[in-house]
C-alpha cells in the first residue's frame, strides 16, 4: 500500500493489523445483561450504541469493563494480518487509533512483536469520544506531532473512513 508521501501513518487495529479473537455477539449479549441488571431493556440494540448510551444510564464503567474483558482475551488470541509487516518497515512515525480499548491494542501489539514500531496508541478509552468522532485520530496525530493534512489513516471499515474525513486526514481502505 503506497503511503510513502506522508509524514505519519496511523492504523486501525482490529481487521487492519490483527484480527482479535472476539465473538462480538457474545460481547453484545453480556453488555445487554448489564443493562438488564439495571432494569433497562436493551435487547436488540447495537453494541456500540449501548456503549454510547451507557453514561446516560450510569453504566459506563461496567459496560466498558465488560467489553474490555473480552477484548483483552481476544487480543491475546489474535491473529496477525499481512499489513502488520509493513508497520515495522516505516521510517515515519506510526500510530494506532482503534475503537478497541487501549490496553487490548497494547496486548495485541505486544503479542505480535509490533509494539516497538508504534509511537502512539489511542483506544476508545484514551479520549472522551470514539470513532467515528475525529477526536481519537486527532489525538493520535497530536502525540505523533504531525498535522492532519500530512498523515494517512489506514483502516478496514466505513467508520474508519468517516473518522478520517471528519479529521481532515487522507484515508486508505484495506
Amino acid at each position: 500500500m503506497e503511503t510513502t508521501e506522508y509524514e505519519a501513518v496511523v492504523y486501525d487495529l482490529d481487521g487492519t493489523l490483527v484480527h482479535l479473537a472476539v465473538d462480538w455477539a457474545t460481547v453484545a449479549t453480556d453488555v445487554i445483561a448489564v443493562y438488564d441488571d439495571a432494569g433497562i431493556d436493551a435487547r436488540g440494540a447495537d453494541l456500540w450504541a449501548l456503549l454510547g448510551r451507557a453514561d446516560s444510564h450510569g453504566l459506563s464503567e461496567e459496560v466498558e469493563s465488560t467489553i474490555s474483558r473480552h477484548e483483552h482475551a481476544g487480543a491475546r488470541q489474535s491473529r496477525r494480518l499481512a499489513l502488520a509487516d509493513e508497520l515495522l518497515d516505516r521510517s515515519v512515525p506510526v500510530g494506532v487509533c482503534s475503537l478497541n480499548c487501549e490496553q487490548a491494542c497494547r496486548i495485541a501489539l505486544d503479542t505480535h512483536d509490533l509494539a516497538t514500531g508504534v509511537d502512539s496508541i489511542i483506544g476508545r478509552d484514551s479520549v472522551d469520544t470514539h470513532k467515528p468522532d475525529p477526536e481519537p485520530l486527532l489525538a493520535t496525530l497530536s502525540e505523533l506531532g504531525v498535522d492532519p493534512d500530512s498523515a494517512v489513516f489506514v483502516g478496514d471499515s466505513p467508520r474508519d473512513g468517516t473518522t478520517a474525513e471528519r479529521a481532515g486526514v487522507d484515508f486508505r481502505f484495506v
